[in-house]
């Protein structure tokens, strides 16, 4: 049996969301959702884990602050220690405050890139990647839903499509894999 896909593309993200309210209910599995904003409360109708992104985010934040600390006592206290106001240039444990600016502005460079970095490597989204946007339309003003006749087994291809047809789409498109 050959695998096939419907989209089901909808003009407002409301009708997509009841669309797909009902589909799960009938116990149909959506696969994906494609649309140029994020859309509340879609994320548990479809079964999407919840993002472990802030774990990552975490994780760079501490060692962007560990690099700071290192570069830091290397370069103010090792390699060229300076006086500045008097202050004690032996110890980086005695000059923490002065440099507190430092560690967070580098917590915060090193988290954000990171996370920039891992969503794009995580989304398959990187510059000279291959589109997975089924429809162009939807980066701008249309919602696609996707749904795999592999993955909803216990319907028949018309069976799937007849579901579809009763949400409240514009376009349906369906695509043999």
């Amino acid at each position: 049996m050959s695998d096939k896909i419907i989209y089901a593309m909808y003009d407002d993200d409301d009708h997509l969301l009841n669309g797909a309210k009902d589909l799960v209910a009938k116990g149909v599995h959506v696969t994906d959702v494609y649309s140029p904003m994020p859309i509340h409360g879609i994320d548990p109708i479809i079964g999407v884990q919840p993002t472990r992104l802030g774990i990552a985010a975490f994780l760079y934040g501490i060692t962007g602050t560990m690099l700071a600390a290192l570069g830091i006592r290397f370069m103010m206290i090792v390699d060229w220690p300076m006086n500045i106001g008097g202050k004690p240039s032996f110890s980086l444990l005695e000059n923490i405050p002065s440099f507190v600016p430092i560690f967070f502005e580098f917590t915060v460079l090193c988290a954000a890139h990171g996370m920039a970095i891992t969503y794009l490597i995580r989304n398959k989204t990187l510059p000279g990647m291959p589109p997975r946007n089924p429809d162009p339309r939807t980066t701008d003003d249309k919602f696609v839903m996707e749904i795999r006749t592999s993955e909803n087994s216990k319907f028949s291809d018309e069976e799937l499509t007849k579901l579809v047809k009763n949400t409240a789409f514009i376009e349906i498109e369906e695509k043999q894999i």
